[in-house]
C-alpha cells in the first residue's frame, strides 16, 4: 500500500508528472570539478525539475545546501566480486540520511552482495532503522519490484535494468516491461522510470505509460557520454559507449 504518512505523501505528490535530474560526477569524469554537481543541480532547478538524484554523502550535502529540491540519495560502492554497487549496506544508508536526502535509493535486486547477502534483504533493515525516510527501490524486473513493495519500498524503478547479468545485453529501455510494472505495482507504490532515457520524447512516453515521474541523468548531466553516443554511431559502433556508461569508478 502507498504511504499514508502525510509528509511523505506530500513530497511524493509534488513530483507527479515531473522530471528528476540525476546530478552525479566522479573524479575520473572529464567534466569533474569540486562543484560540478552543485552547478548541475542549480541548472536542473532553473529548468523546472521537481527533484534531484545524487551520489555520496558529500555531494548530497552540498547539493542540499545550495538547492531547495527533494533529493534521492545513493552511495555507489564498487567491489570486483559483485554487481551490487548502489547503497549496498547500512553504513551507506545511514550516511545518505545524515547528509540530508529525503529519499534513499538502494539496490533491491536478487543479486548477491560483497557481504554475501541478497541485495534486496537490506530494505527491511533500513526501513526499521530509519522509518522517517522514503525508500526508492532500484530493480531490474517486475518480480524484484513486487518483492521490494512487499518489503516496504515507497518507490520502485527499473534503474538496474541493463546492470545485472540477466539484462546486460540490453540496448534500450523496455517500455513494455515498464508499462506492465505500472499496471501491476502502481496501486501499491509510486512507479518511476529511470534508465536509458535520452530524449524528452522518451520521458514523455513513460509518463503516458503510467510513470509517476521520470529520472534522467546521462542525457542531461553527462555530456561526455552524449558525445560518445554520437561518435560511436558515426564510427559504425566500433566502440560501445555503453561500456563507458556502465564503468566502475
Amino acid at each position: 500500500m502507498k504511504t499514508t504518512d502525510p509528509k511523505k505523501h506530500a513530497l511524493l505528490e509534488s513530483m507527479k508528472g515531473g522530471l528528476i535530474v540525476s546530478c552525479q560526477t566522479q573524479p575520473d569524469d572529464p567534466i569533474y570539478t569540486e562543484t560540478m554537481h552543485v552547478k548541475m543541480a542549480q541548472a536542473a532547478k532553473w529548468a523546472g525539475a521537481v527533484g534531484l538524484r545524487a551520489n555520496d554523502p558529500k555531494q548530497i550535502k552540498e547539493i542540499k545546501e545550495a538547492v531547495d529540491l527533494p533529493v534521492i540519495g545513493l552511495w555507489k560502492v564498487w567491489h570486483d566480486d559483485t554487481d551490487v554497487f548502489i547503497t549496498p549496506t547500512m553504513k551507506e544508508v545511514r550516511a545518505i540520511w545524515e547528509a540530508g536526502a529525503e529519499i534513499i535509493a538502494l539496490d533491491c535486486t536478487a543479486q548477491i552482495t560483497h557481504e554475501g547477502t541478497k541485495a534486496w534483504d537490506l530494505l527491511k533493515q533500513a526501513k526499521k532503522e530509519i522509518p522517517e525516510a522514503i525508500f526508492f527501490a532500484d530493480v531490474s524486473n517486475i518480480e524484484e519490484a513486487k518483492h521490494a513493495i512487499e518489503n516496504g519500498a515507497d518507490i520502485v524503478a527499473p534503474t538496474l535494468y541493463g546492470y545485472t547479468k540477466e539484462t546486460a545485453h540490453i540496448e534500450g529501455a523496455d517500455y513494455r516491461m515498464f508499462a506492465q510494472m505500472c499496471r501491476e505495482c502502481g496501486k501499491d507504490a509510486y512507479v518511476m522510470m529511470e534508465g536509458h532515457l535520452y530524449t524528452p520524447e522518451d520521458a514523455m512516453k513513460c509518463i503516458f505509460l503510467g510513470a509517476h515521474a521520470v529520472v534522467v541523468g546521462s542525457a542531461i548531466t553527462r555530456p561526455h557520454l552524449t558525445a560518445k553516443r554520437f561518435v560511436d554511431l558515426l564510427s559504425g559502433y566500433q566502440d560501445n559507449w555503453r561500456d563507458a556508461e556502465k564503468a566502475k569508478h
